[in-house]
């Protein structure tokens, strides 16, 4: 077991996560308990649940922009890949690392040799060897590639060099020594390494199939090939997918079900939650609007934390007023996370924003913001308005041109962007434009640089610090913003390569400072996640590192009480 899934199972670390959000789910369960609930959501149904073809049918909030490994950044993308999709280690139900395409590993101060297992299938009934990985990892940090994650890939020997056009991408430390055997050289010293290769950026691609595709590899159901439990056996671009059993798979310990219909695609919860009274899909999450007609209902109403921190990010470009430090802490002071959850959002499953890191990130001994306390923000109105009279002077402007704020086109960009609007109009007197955009298009805008500042989210690819922490390094092409900090880039190698615990740490910690003193960010809030499942479904997982949602384990259960309804 991993350190971070050693914590999170200990009873310290469940006791301090749970006791942050338990006073608002305790009303509720109390409520519940008060009724002699029973788990009867959905029994109606024959929509979310067939028993006798042993599928589901389920809805994703968002359509993955492509699927090429090599390229992909969303969360939507993660979803599909967690049930499609597998590279060489991968986590299991409780978390843990655990072998997948690699049978067993060896890890050093100096690189990684993996083993392949035998019976490692590609959809098409191939086998899937080293070399698959080799020329996915070569992809990854091909220039030509434009890779938004190829600094994942930064800790292989020459990855970097590759990736910035110094050296030709032959030379990345990673051979196939046979088909069965993959050795890695590492550029520095990387412990974290295991914990990195689950990401789909590390999963294989068939160099032959790759390049049959002509340049829609990844783009529609039958020009990808598939490495995990599932295959897409179709797929209706912003309208449904389904994802069928791989009968070439490896493993017999997951992807249960014969078949996951993914039906609706869409982030209106409110449609979502009648899809769900009606029966016609598994789970869906709730609004705190929607706790009252739960309960009456019925249904089991479960909470968990997702990992997720929800952030202001600014556009620290020459030609933007967000450039300026003075009017970052403007900004910066003139807010408040803990009004914003407790009385804009109101949602019991959300904790407030108060670092970079959220709150289950693992430190040495105990949860890293225990052992690194984050500095304590105070709302202070008139300072706030001191530094953006500083940031007008520096600035020589003689008032603010009104200020672009990118959110997402749903529910929660909504209540955060008119939250922010009225704080910043009220209290700063700025007036603030929101530009809503649906998910593709606010990616394509992040990435080009069109906006004054945007609210973003970054969940973790991996289980430690270092997915937080390298976020604003000035080479990471996911600083949407290009935050540059010379001090900033020494932490995070430091943090990236450092073989002491502590000194890797206290790394992590200057960070967490800097992030806030230099304001390359705003803290908005922790996502946590209230929602419903049918009954029948057993083994569903909602993640904090990994998919949003994993039905890899999920299979249908008919209690007696159900099935006599």
């Amino acid at each position: 077991m991993s350190q971070a899934s050693a914590f999170k199972n200990s009873a310290a670390g469940q006791l301090l996560i749970y006791a942050l959000y338990v006073c608002a789910a305790m009303a509720v369960l109390l409520y519940l308990l008060s009724l002699g609930v029973k788990n009867t959501a959905g029994s109606a149904s024959n929509g979310a649940i067939n028993v006798e073809d042993n599928s589901i049918t389920i809805a994703i909030r968002q359509e993955p922009a492509q699927l090429d490994s090599s390229r992909a950044t969303d969360g939507a993308s993660a979803v599909v890949f967690a049930h499609v999709m597998e590279g060489l280690i991968a986590y299991d139900n409780e978390d843990n690392l655990v072998p997948a395409i690699a049978e067993r590993w060896e890890i050093t101060a100096q690189g990684a040799t993996f083993y392949l297992r035998d019976n490692a299938r590609w959809s098409d009934g191939q086998p899937i060897t080293a070399h698959d990985f080799v020329y996915a990892w070569r992809k990854v940090v091909d220039p030509a590639t434009a890779a938004q994650y190829s600094l994942i890939m930064y800790s292989v020997k020459n990855g970097e060099a590759i990736n910035q056009g110094s050296l030709p991408k032959e030379t990345l430390g990673v051979v196939a020594k046979s088909d069965r055997v993959l050795v890695i050289e590492f550029e520095n010293p990387t412990p974290h390494f295991d914990k990195l290769v689950p990401f789909y950026t590390f999963f294989p691609i068939r160099e032959d199939f790759f390049e049959a595709t002509n340049g829609g590899y990844g783009t529609e159901a039958d020009l990808l090939l598939y490495s995990g439990p599932y295959k897409i056996a179709q797929w209706t671009h912003s309208s449904t997918m389904s994802w069928e059993k791989n009968p070439h798979y490896w493993d017999d310990n997951k992807g249960f079900l014969d078949a996951i219909h993914v039906a609706y695609i869409t982030d209106d919860v409110n449609s979502r939650l009648n899809l769900f009274k009606d029966g016609q899909i598994t789970d869906t999450h709730l609004l705190p609007s929607m706790l009252g007609n739960a309960m009456e209902q019925h249904w089991q109403i479960d909470r968990t934390m997702d990992g997720t921190v929800f952030f202001l990010e600014f556009n620290h470009r020459d030609d933007r007023v967000s450039r300026n430090l003075n009017f970052r802490k403007a900004l910066q002071l003139a807010q408040d996370p803990e009004e914003f959850v407790y009385k804009a959002m109101k949602e019991p499953a959300y904790l407030p924003g108060v670092s970079l890191f959220p709150i289950w990130v693992p430190g040495i001994t105990e949860l890293f913001r225990q052992e690194y306390p984050p500095i304590a923000h105070q709302q202070n109105i008139i300072k706030a308005q001191q530094h953006l009279e500083m940031a007008r002077v520096e600035l020589g402007l003689d008032e603010f041109p009104p200020i672009v704020l990118l959110i997402d086109d749903n529910e929660a960009g909504k209540v955060t962007g008119e939250y922010y609007q009225e704080v910043y109009r009220r209290v700063l007197g700025l007036e603030i434009l929101l530009d809503k955009q649906i998910f593709k298009q606010r990616l394509d805008k992040m990435t080009s640089g069109d906006f004054d500042f945007y609210l973003g989210g970054w969940s973790p690819d991996y289980f430690d610090a270092l997915t937080y922490a390298e976020l604003f390094a000035s080479w990471n092409l996911n600083n949407r913003g290009r935050y540059v900090s010379a001090e900033m880039d020494a932490l995070v190698r430091l943090g990236q390569t450092s073989l002491n615990p502590q000194e890797r740490m206290d790394a992590f910690g200057e960070i967490q400072r800097l992030a806030y003193e230099d304001v390359a960010m705003i803290p908005v809030y922790e996502r946590g996640w209230s929602f419903v499942v049918d009954p029948r479904l057993k083994g569903f997982k909602r993640r904090v590192v990994g998919p949003e949602v994993d039905y890899k384990y999920a299979y249908i259960e008919l209690s007696d009480e159900v099935s006599d309804d």
